[in-house]
């Protein structure tokens, strides 16, 4: 349901409390949990999620299970910032989760006590939820773009995220640690981020509730025809039919705040660039393409770690093998080689000593599910969510069924 003005909500408008709003239908189903205002400067998801709901309460829709709208940085929401001291989707790092969950977290900053409050809120809902839950979180970019899906790369997220007509992106964990999603995606639930658009763009609040409603239909929390996913699909296919394609994230340009940053002006996501091209100013130095690629994400906002990422496309036959390779668990073959071990009971990691087994490259390591998260210069640690992945919650539903 777009807003009818076309325009921003007034930033007096943005909630405080935690929930945004929630509401439980009458007949056993899904729960949707929406994550809105992660960064304090990204409202959109919020006002987004309001405007679905009362949608659904003014008009009396039939809902199986639960729908949940979540604030996120309730300090940077109220003051319209990213953060106040560290970035809130940053923090859900396997050392921060470990250290709280043996309560040696002290939070020493406004957004580490966001971070812990909203732990045990998701720990609470997994507790107390029978039907399958589906987490998204809400954002927008500081650059022109068009909205897109960065996606963990396991199957039931891949699977979910396909039914949506826009760009998916595949490894962007391997570039940022971290995100909330991230954690979730590891205790094996489908969980992605969508990005709407640019921050101030009244687009994005549509896109966002084109998002939320098309989630609830595809989980079968509503009908479609409620919903309205025709006149949906259909206003994503003629504006971003083109980019509806599986990519790749194989650059991070890293920034470090203290040290200045300039983007050359005019990139948006998805633009194509030329090996050669000036693409931004670091520490008073040029940065230039050193191939013929596509630009993504580019930070024109004070504060950030990633300057811009680059992408490509994934190839359709990449996709299939790995489905293949994925359901039939053949990353034990990875194991036979020398130089490679499990490093858990639940064998979902490996470490790779690169001295022995320099034949492993990346998109082998990919095909299998695994993704870089650790690494000297000797050896590697990579991780496959696959083997955690709650298969079992989803095999009734008819996405996964597809």
């Amino acid at each position: 349901m777009p807003n009818q003005n076309n325009q921003l909500p007034p930033s007096e408008e943005i909630i405080t409390d935690r929930f945004i709003d929630q509401l439980e239908g009458d007949l056993p189903g899904p729960h949707l949990v929406f994550f809105g205002g992660i960064h304090g400067n990204e409202p959109s998801g919020v006002f987004a999620f309001k405007n679905v709901i009362q949608k659904i309460r003014d008009k009396k829709i039939p809902l199986k299970g639960k729908i949940t709208g979540i604030a996120g940085n309730l300090w940077a929401l109220q003051r319209k910032e990213r953060f106040q001291k560290k970035d809130l989707n940053r923090l859900w790092t396997r050392e921060n989760i470990e250290a709280l969950n043996q309560g040696h977290f002290v939070p020493s900053n406004e957004d580490e006590e966001q971070f812990v409050e909203l732990h045990d809120l998701i720990l609470k809902i997994i507790a107390n939820e029978t039907g399958p839950l589906y987490f998204f979180d809400l954002h927008t970019t500081s650059s022109q773009s068009i909205p897109f899906i960065p996606v963990n790369d396991s199957l039931i997220n891949r699977n979910f995220a396909n039914q949506f007509p826009i760009p998916l992106i595949l490894g962007i964990e391997e570039y940022i640690d971290g995100p909330v999603l991230s954690y979730i995606n590891e205790l094996g639930y489908v969980s992605f981020g969508f990005e709407a658009g640019q921050h101030e763009d009244p687009l994005s609040v549509k896109n966002h509730e084109i998002f939320i409603q098309l989630s609830l239909a595809f989980a079968g929390a509503c009908s479609q025809e409620d919903m309205e996913v025709t006149q949906h699909l259909e206003f994503w296919d003629r504006k971003y039919g083109p980019y509806e394609h599986f990519y790749e994230i194989n650059f991070r340009f890293h920034v470090d705040q203290k040290i200045p940053f300039q983007m050359m002006p005019g990139y948006e996501s998805f633009q194509a660039v030329k090996k050669g091209e000036k693409l931004a100013i670091y520490d008073n130095k040029e940065i230039f393409a050193t191939k013929d690629t596509m630009v993504f994400m580019p930070l024109y906002q004070s504060k950030g770690e990633d300057g811009f990422f680059l992408i490509r496309k994934t190839p359709e036959i990449f996709l299939k093998i790995s489905s293949f390779l994925r359901k039939n668990k053949l990353d034990k073959i990875i194991t036979w080689l020398p130089g490679v071990r499990w490093t858990s009971e639940e064998k979902d990691s490996m470490i790779v000593d690169l001295r022995v087994a320099r034949l492993l490259a990346k998109p082998i390591l990919h095909l299998f599910g695994y993704r870089f998260v650790q690494r000297d210069q000797t050896h590697l640690i990579i991780w496959n969510r696959e083997r955690k992945s709650k298969y079992r919650d989803y095999e009734n539903e008819a996405w996964f069924k597809g």
